[in-house]
C-alpha cells in the first residue's frame, strides 16, 4: 500500500474531524457539520512549533491522523517527551497496518526532536487499542485522570 505521512494542512480538517467523529467515543461529542471551531483549533496547532497534527495519505486520500505534542519538562533531568493524542485510522483501513506505521513514524519524529519518552493515553474502554499499544512496546505504567471543566 502506498502510504505517506505529513503535517496536516487546513484543507485536511474536514477529513480529520470525520475520522474523530466516526469512532464509538467521538460519535457523541463531535460535530463534523460545524467545522468553525475545528478550523480555529487547527490554526492554533499549526502555529505552535511544539505541535504536529499529522495525516496519513494513501491514494490521495486522508486515512489516518494523530496529534503529536512535544513537551519540555524538569523531571528525568529535563528531558523532552512526545505526547500522542487523537489517534484515528479510517474504519475501512483498520487492521491493515496503517496504525502501526503511523505510530512508528511518530516515534521516529519524537526521536528526531530529541525526546527521551513517548507517551499516550487511551480511553479505558478501548481494550483493543490497549493491546495494540502494548504490542508496539508501550507499557501501561500510569493511571490517567481527567477533569472536565
Amino acid at each position: 500500500m502506498d502510504l505517506s505521512f505529513r503535517p496536516a494542512a487546513a484543507w485536511d480538517v474536514p477529513a480529520v474531524v470525520a475520522m474523530i467523529a466516526e469512532d464509538q467515543l467521538g460519535a457523541g461529542r463531535e460535530s463534523p457539520q460545524e467545522l468553525a471551531p475545528y478550523r480555529d483549533a487547527f490554526d492554533v496547532i499549526d502555529h505552535d512549533p511544539n505541535q504536529l497534527l499529522v495525516v496519513g495519505e494513501s491514494g490521495g486520500r486522508v486515512i489516518a491522523t494523530l496529534q503529536l505534542t512535544f513537551v519540555p519538562g524538569l523531571s528525568r533531568r529535563g528531558v523532552w517527551r512526545a505526547q500522542i493524542e487523537a489517534v484515528r485510522v479510517e474504519a475501512s483501513m483498520r487492521g491493515t497496518g496503517v496504525g502501526e506505521r503511523l505510530i512508528r513514524w511518530s516515534i521516529e519524529q519524537a526521536r528526531a526532536r530529541g525526546c527521551a519518552l513517548v507517551q499516550l493515553t487511551s480511553n479505558a474502554r478501548r481494550t483493543d487499542a490497549h493491546r495494540f499499544y502494548e504490542r508496539l512496546g508501550f507499557v501501561a505504567s500510569h493511571t490517567g485522570f481527567k477533569l472536565a471543566i
